[in-house]
């Protein structure tokens, strides 16, 4: 796989693309579970560091995962992730490699082997409605693919609101075909916000707490 080289070729573009618009941005989630379209990832609350480098349309950056504690019951997930992401207009395009570091193998790329799974993925939004839409096309023999639809039906006295609906294939889903696997409420406020998930597909739901910590 040739995402690293990609990565270089970027990084290149954008050095040469001038540093008038340039912008580095850090911060952090805590999450009291995370739950990532509708699946629950290791029963624990975690930490979410985020770093992000932006430049006009394009914006290259890292996003992990660790679990604030483990044991039997709390399995937790590591994860460490790398993403390209560019906008045009309303639509956005992003390559995300999603890692698993205690795999201890960084740079296998090999597509039958899941310690790294590439997904391209488009979005689009268009006033208070959103689409989203996954392909795993590296590291899931499955390829699977994740549809889902948002729409923000409340802003008042600094409150959000966020209606979502996922679907999805592959490891998604419990059976053959797309199952219905992420039907969510997002409620936001300030850097807080809490979500009611219900997976129909696994029979499912969960209540998470996030807060949000920006250093820009």
């Amino acid at each position: 796989m040739k995402l690293k080289s990609i990565t270089i070729t970027i990084l290149a573009v954008l050095s040469l693309s001038g540093s008038a618009f340039a912008q580095f941005s850090i911060g952090s989630d805590l999450v009291s579970r995370y739950v990532w379209r509708g699946t629950d990832f290791g029963n624990a609350a975690s930490v979410q560091p985020s770093l992000s480098y932006a430049l006009g349309n394009f914006e290259i950056g890292a996003w992990a995962s660790y679990p604030i504690f483990s044991d039997s019951s709390r399995i937790g997930v590591n994860e460490n992730d790398l993403y390209l992401f560019y906008r045009i207009g309303n639509l956005g395009i992003t390559l995300n490699d999603y890692y698993f570091p205690e795999a201890n193998q960084l740079f296998n790329y090999k597509s039958d082997d899941a310690i790294h799974l590439l997904e391209i993925s488009a979005s689009y939004n268009f006033g208070k409605f959103s689409l989203l839409g996954g392909f795993f096309f590296s590291g899931d023999t499955d390829n699977s693919t994740y549809f889902e639809a948002g729409y923000n039906f409340y802003e008042k006295d600094e409150i959000t609101a966020n209606l979502t609906v996922g679907a999805g294939n592959g490891f998604y889903s419990v059976g053959d075909g797309f199952g219905l696997v992420n039907i969510g409420l997002t409620v936001s406020k300030g850097p807080g916000y809490v979500a009611y998930v219900v997976n129909p597909d696994q029979e499912t739901n969960f209540l998470v707490f996030g807060f949000s910590i920006s250093l820009d």
